[in-house]
């Protein structure tokens, strides 16, 4: 089992992130909320690490702090919930959110995050419930501040990411384009646009 990486991060782009660990190239995928401090390229990171193993292919899962790791793996335990889909909701919901959704009962507000349907949103309420003293209370995701990103291409590499997490093109640049200020850099975009879509 792979737990941690400590390498050069020589590549990202939501949802996906290669770090050089002594001349080997690791694929990692992970949680917007893991991009948005990550640091330029050629520069260390350090990182936290799932192993998934399949039939056909062996991925790695990326996370900032134990906390995310530990929120993950619970949701991967929940029937209908793979990989993929825990990074969604990673994305959409800091650990201290789907807690307040947990233990509010807030299906709703489940369900409006990309590729969570009314039962999915169920059983991950009743899936976690008696596990609300485990569920972290991470902070929300917040910005790294990379300054002089030309605003049309945060547009563009906002809309991209949220294509990634499930949304239809279409979808995402509206949700983009509400949001975006000359100013932002596109992890600010992200955020807001994601936030924006689970708000009641």
């Amino acid at each position: 089992m792979i737990a941690r990486l400590a390498g050069t991060l020589i590549f990202k782009q939501p949802p996906l992130m290669v770090i050089d660990v002594a001349g080997v190239g690791y694929e990692v995928e992970a949680p917007l909320s893991v991009f948005y401090n990550l640091p330029e390229l050629g520069q260390p990171i350090v990182i936290l690490t799932h192993l998934s193993i399949k039939d056909d292919s062996h991925t790695l899962y990326g996370f900032a702090s134990e906390s995310e790791r530990t929120l993950f793996r619970q949701l991967l335990k929940i029937s209908g919930i793979g990989a993929k889909l825990a990074l969604t909701i990673l994305s959409g919901a800091s650990g201290e959110e789907l807690a307040r959704y947990v233990a509010e009962s807030d299906s709703a507000a489940l369900v409006r995050l990309p590729g969570i349907g009314k039962k999915t949103a169920e059983r991950i309420i009743i899936e976690l419930r008696d596990k609300l003293d485990v569920l972290p209370a991470a902070a929300g995701p917040t910005t790294s501040g990379d300054a002089g990103a030309l605003p049309a291409s945060a547009i563009s590499e906002a809309i991209t990411a949220l294509n990634a997490l499930g949304y239809k093109p279409q979808e995402s640049s509206s949700l983009v384009r509400k949001v975006a200020k000359p100013d932002m850099d596109v992890e600010e975009i992200i955020r807001l646009a994601l936030q924006s879509t689970v708000k009641p």
